[in-house]
């Protein structure tokens, strides 16, 4: 078994990569998937979040409304600190009950894991090879305008809001640009995935 961790900046184009890791036989855990279903009504995470937030971010279902809190914890330090402290160790903990699950049903299995703030929460220490996903200033700008409608200086908030890109890239084992061009990412992550496959077979052969 050959844990991998992959993240990177916001719109970088994690999804993307995952993706691609995914269909060359890579499982998958997806750490944005694992936070959503922590903070579901009716989980502790939930409770935690709106004792300390209030009730105005909610949905009239009384689900979580993503964006609210976005813009509340994108804009002020401090209270993304706090709302990671309440997610992160519940993540951390399912991240590695699903590792534990499939290596003992794989024990060639290459786990990637996706999670955006994987270094931020110190999950990259548990992990033995690290990706890092990046893109221009200029494409992410551009990306977070299509996909979430965010004018140039609320993008620039949330990259600005977040662990430089450049320090995660030099503490990266494999870096993959993603820019644009997805053949050339696609072959990037091919490339990658031989050379992890190789160690996965040599180190599930001990």
């Amino acid at each position: 078994m050959l844990s991998v961790g992959l993240t990177g900046g916001i719109a970088t184009g994690k999804s993307l990569v995952s993706g691609i890791f995914k269909e060359l036989g890579a499982y998958i855990i997806d750490a944005d998937i694992i936070s959503r279903n922590l903070v579901e009504p009716g989980q502790p995470a939930y409770r935690e979040i709106i004792d300390f937030f209030g009730s105005d971010i909610l949905n009239n279902d009384k689900s979580i409304n993503r964006e609210k809190l976005g813009s509340l914890v994108f804009a002020d330090h401090s209270l993304k600190k706090k709302l990671e402290e309440i997610v992160h160790p519940r993540v951390i903990e399912e991240q590695r009950k699903l590792i534990r699950q499939i290596s003992l049903g794989d024990s060639t299995a290459i786990i990637i894991i996706d999670a955006p703030l994987l270094i931020e929460s110190g999950f990259h220490q548990e992990v033995e090879i690290l990706i890092v996903v990046t893109a221009s200033d200029k494409t992410v700008v551009e990306r977070l305008f299509r996909r979430n409608g965010l004018s140039e200086e609320e993008a620039r908030l949330r990259i600005s809001s977040q662990m430089p890109i450049e320090e995660k890239e030099e503490m990266a084992d494999y870096i993959i640009d993603n820019n644009g061009e997805l053949e050339k990412t696609r072959r990037r992550v091919v490339e990658i995935m031989e050379t992890l496959a190789m160690t996965a077979k040599s180190k599930g052969g001990e």
